[in-house]
């Protein structure tokens, strides 16, 4: 989902085939439950689970992250980006920060992460959610390492969607900082059941000391060997081998995202449950 400063952008447009069905979220036996959300209460999602990003992050990106979008209702977690207007409270007027050189703030949206309250190393991540794909949406389920500033601390995004396309990527650090090299797979979803954006669909991601795979629905999207994943800036770190926390965000518009103009709002990320699994011993 961190896009400022690219490095190297890799990209299979090659998809394999459906995940033999032992690989399925309720395998008998192999996971055991260790956390979980299921989003059954109502008003804000629970406190003790998720922290909040707030105003103008990252990306250029054209929301400005508040609480108050993001509102657990019958079972689901709704993230709303909205169409707002009001003023930039950090509007500086000269300044070449885009996060101050913008007097007003013309949507709204929230993005919430399990940072410093839950975090895991290795295990099955997953979550059933109906993304939004109008123009200018750019949801994610991602996770983050816990140590060393980004890239260097790995980044995974399970989902990522924008312009039409479902991404699994994963990025590491270069020598140069917020320089990532990037490791995307993507496909159009247009290629997909004709109704697939308005069902809700399984992201999952099986992480272990050997390798990371993405998958949606079973079916495989991504690997990686995770010994192929030390940070090219000569530390020796892996940054997947260390714990990582959740995000989960709904971006509009910026460096991927798209032009939300003609997109009618508010636009909701609906998430039945997140759930993170771990292997019996």
């Amino acid at each position: 989902m961190c896009r400022f400063l690219v490095g190297v952008l890799l990209i299979a447009f090659c998809w394999p085939t459906m995940a033999n069905g032992q690989e399925k979220e309720n395998e008998a036996g192999k996971y055991k439950l260790v956390w979980a959300d299921e989003f059954n209460n109502e008003g804000a999602p629970d406190s003790a689970n998720w922290n909040y990003e707030h105003g103008f992050v990252r990306n250029n990106e054209q929301q400005w992250y508040q609480k108050q979008n993001a509102v657990c209702h019958k079972g689901l977690l709704m993230i709303e980006a909205r169409r707002e207007n009001f003023p930039n409270p950090n509007y500086a007027e000269g300044n070449k920060n885009w996060k101050n050189n913008r007097k007003f703030i013309d949507y709204t949206s929230s993005s919430i992460n399990t940072s410093s309250l839950h975090s895991w190393q290795y295990g099955r991540f997953t979550m059933r959610a109906r993304i939004p794909v109008k123009p200018g949406m750019w949801p994610a389920f991602w996770a983050l390492g816990v140590n060393k500033p980004w890239p260097s601390n790995g980044e995974i995004d399970i989902m990522e969607y924008y312009q039409g396309n479902l991404l699994a990527n994963i990025a590491i650090g270069t020598d140069k900082p917020y320089k990532a090299k990037w490791y995307s797979t993507k496909r159009p979803i247009d290629s997909l059941d004709k109704n697939w954006a308005s069902k809700f669909h399984i992201w999952r991601m099986d992480w272990d000391s050997e390798q990371i795979s993405l998958y949606v629905d079973d079916t495989l999207l991504s690997r990686a060997a995770v010994k192929d994943l030390v940070n090219q800036d000569g530390s020796g770190f892996n940054p997947f081998m260390q714990p990582q926390y959740i995000l989960l965000n709904l971006a509009v518009g910026g460096d991927n995202g798209g032009d939300p103009t003609t997109t009618k709002f508010p636009q909701r990320y609906e998430i039945d449950y997140v759930r993170v699994y771990q292997k019996a011993k």
